[in-house]
């Protein structure tokens, strides 16, 4: 009979492998299985006990005893137990990481879709550690496969990584990455969308893990340089609940004419706040004064009533292009335009400032070109698209089925069909209709296609999807785009009994430092 766990109990354990969500498994004799955040696989802990079931304990590693290799300094001082709850393997070395993403990801295939796949999870361009050889290249006599930390007694063995670098490919989709936008470290300084909640007393930052409790963290490293230069962490949000900033391409920051208003590159950067309660947000310096004292208040219209939003001189204050207030599911712009420009597969497009993009910059580029690898689109054919947002994929495979092909996109957030049709006004070939993927499907209202694209939120396909593609249809390729391996691996097993192939997966560290992973995965029948 096991003995259970208490909170705040510590606990000496040994982690034995990697699970979903950060965390190691430690299995102590006669005692339940224990899941230990902090930790890497392999290495002697001791844990402390922060939540218990009635089948497992989850704990955070305070003190290692025998350290893993791979274990490395974490770069932000706020990834600690008891700290920021943003990042998971900030202490694992980016190969250890990308390793141990692997192996989650082939856990979920083997449980939930009945096979063993070889998985190598890529770096995005720009986050390849100094030296890293790519895939099968062996060193020279001599030399080290992977830089280690110093040694010390009683080290475990590595963690091997077997993720690498891959340009983008033929298309001529040309990713900028992280380095190429001067952030320089890998791993960090990517994140070109951050929310920050924001704690009663107005000061903003990040949650804990699994907790309601905001820490402030002063600064975030893997947020891109370009929200951590608007200072939202140096102002009091006073009445927000959430603070979110966003930000362009650098490419697109570069206006043709400075003086123009209208000049779409204006739009580099927003801030959106969200109201706490009743109360309207309003914003001030940290020492406690709204910049310029006194003066006018901004003010929107929520139904019959004019609602303070945010005083102006506090507006002003914020560098950024566009500050808007979020209502609900709407968004109102105080100043500039309500979207952003952002750079990808060799254009630009049109984001609304709450609509879904890739936030590692160079994510777009790198997934739209694994997309069309995938689909091998050819001129006259058919290609659906659903869950498009803005239009990314269908926006890259319209001039190349050109004018005697079709383009479906199927979206149903409203501000994302506006940023789809207007991205792709330039190819009359395509069409954007709005409506739920999965009713559309159960309705009979998706056209037939040979190729067809999805990139699904973390819940991931309707059954609907999966029974439209496993029917008589003419669809012969399919690319799945996912971001949680869960429900990727549920989706292939259920699309594989319903005749696909799985012919080829490729997963993406496209969010460094924390347990997400992308992955592409290409399905063919016929």
């Amino acid at each position: 009979m096991s003995v259970s766990f208490h909170v705040g109990e510590t606990v000496e354990v040994t982690t034995e492998d990697v699970a979903q969500g950060g965390w190691c498994v430690a299995r102590p004799v006669d005692r339940p299985v224990m899941f230990v955040r902090h930790a890497l696989p392999g290495e002697r802990v001791v844990a402390r006990v922060t939540e218990v079931t009635s089948r497992f304990a989850r704990a955070e590693a305070v003190e290692i005893l025998q350290r893993s290799p791979d274990r490395v300094e974490p770069p932000c001082p706020n990834a600690h137990p008891g700290g920021c709850g943003g990042c998971d393997w900030q202490h694992a070395s980016l190969p250890a990481q990308r390793a141990l993403k692997a192996a989650v990801l082939g856990q979920h295939l083997r449980r939930l879709a009945g096979f063993d796949h070889e998985i190598t999870v890529e770096p995005l361009p720009g986050d390849e550690p100094p030296g890293e050889k790519p895939p099968g290249e062996k060193p020279p006599e001599g030399e080290p496969t992977e830089p280690r930390t110093d040694g010390e007694a009683g080290e475990i063995g590595e963690i091997t990584a077997r993720g690498g670098a891959q340009g983008v490919g033929a298309q001529g989709v040309g990713a900028q990455g992280v380095g190429a936008q001067g952030v320089g470290t890998p791993g960090l300084g990517w994140r070109t969308r951050v929310q920050f909640a924001v704690r009663p007393d107005g000061v903003a930052g990040l949650r804990a893990h699994r907790s309601h409790e905001v820490i402030d963290i002063g600064d975030c490293p893997l947020a891109h340089p370009g929200i951590r230069d608007l200072g939202i962490l140096d102002y009091v949000w006073e009445g927000a609940s959430m603070v979110e900033a966003a930000i362009g391409s650098a490419e697109s920051a570069k206006s043709t004419d400075p003086t123009d208003p209208t000049d779409p590159a204006h739009a580099y950067s927003a801030i959106i706040l969200t109201q706490a309660g009743r109360h309207a947000p309003r914003g001030r310096q940290a020492p406690g004064t709204v910049p310029g004292g006194g003066g006018a208040d901004a003010r929107v219209r929520s139904g019959d009533r004019s609602i303070e939003v945010f005083p102006d001189e506090a507006v002003e204050a914020i560098e950024a292009e566009a500050v808007l207030i979020r209502t609900g599911h709407r968004l109102t712009p105080l100043r500039g335009r309500p979207y952003l420009t952002q750079q990808a597969a060799g254009r630009q497009w049109r984001v609304s400032a709450g609509a879904f993009w890739q936030v590692h910059p160079a994510a777009a580029d790198t997934l739209t070109d694994a997309v069309l690898g995938a689909l091998e689109p050819k001129p006259g054919d058919t290609v659906l698209d659903l869950y498009c947002g803005a239009g990314l994929f269908a926006g890259a495979i319209a001039p190349l089925v050109g004018k005697d092909g079709e383009v479906i996109g199927i979206e149903s957030d409203d501000a994302a069909v506006r940023d789809a049709r207007n991205n792709l006004a330039d190819y009359p070939w395509t069409r954007i209709v709005q409506a739920d993927v999965g009713r559309a499907a159960d309705g009979g209202r998706l056209p037939a296609a040979r190729l067809v694209v999805a990139d699904p939120p973390r819940a991931g396909l309707a059954r609907e999807i999966v029974d439209y593609l496993s029917g008589d249809g003419p669809a012969e390729r399919f690319a799945y785009v996912s971001c949680d391996p869960a429900t990727l691996a549920r989706d292939l097993s259920l699309l594989i009994q319903g005749g696909w192939r799985l012919h080829s997966l490729r997963a993406f560290d496209a969010f460094p430092m924390t347990h997400h992973v992308e992955c592409v995965a290409t399905l063919t029948r016929g």
